[in-house]
């Protein structure tokens, strides 16, 4: 064999495994216990506002995880509450921030089935990577949704930050 073949063949050995290797992505998901957390601190946040509502938290693809709908809080909003979380998922922002940078497409992005561009979720982040989304409707505005959904997360700020 020679010397430039050998070469080649060693270069290509060493670098299959790294081909190899973006097959597969490592993820970080949600567990169900701090979704739950979540869920409830936000819930109570809007309590002692006085605000029945329902809150969802989804994992990093916008499924649902945790729904809790307070007792007075109407049916309807589950609905939107998991819709304003999906676009906190696919926007990577509070959706009233997503609402302002894209106002010329929002009311097109609110025709797409189960996408909800409204003032009231924030996506999670631990340690730095998307993890999923919580979604608050039913306070007399997406301010006071999205106020009780920041605290919500706050309540376990330090887990996400430290989260392995």
């Amino acid at each position: 064999m020679s010397r430039p073949a050998a070469f080649f063949l060693a270069g290509s050995l060493l670098a299959a495994p790294a081909a190899g290797a973006a097959d597969l992505l490592p993820t970080r998901q949600i567990a169900l216990d701090l979704a739950l957390d979540i869920a409830r601190a936000t819930l109570e946040a809007c309590r002692k506002a006085g605000y029945n509502v329902s809150v969802v938290v989804t994992d990093r693809s916008g499924d649902p995880q945790v729904v809790l709908r307070d007792t007075l809080a109407s049916r309807y909003t589950i609905e939107i509450a998991k819709g304003k979380a999906v676009a906190a998922v696919m926007g990577g922002v509070a959706t009233s921030e997503f609402a302002r940078n894209r106002a010329d497409i929002k009311d097109t992005l609110n025709h797409v089935d189960g996408l909800l561009i409204l003032a009231g979720a924030l996506p999670i982040r631990a340690a730095g990577s998307l993890v999923g989304a919580v979604a608050v409707s039913g306070a007399p505005g997406g301010d006071k949704d999205e106020a009780c959904a920041r605290a919500g997360l706050e309540s376990v700020q330090e887990r996400l930050e430290f989260a392995e």
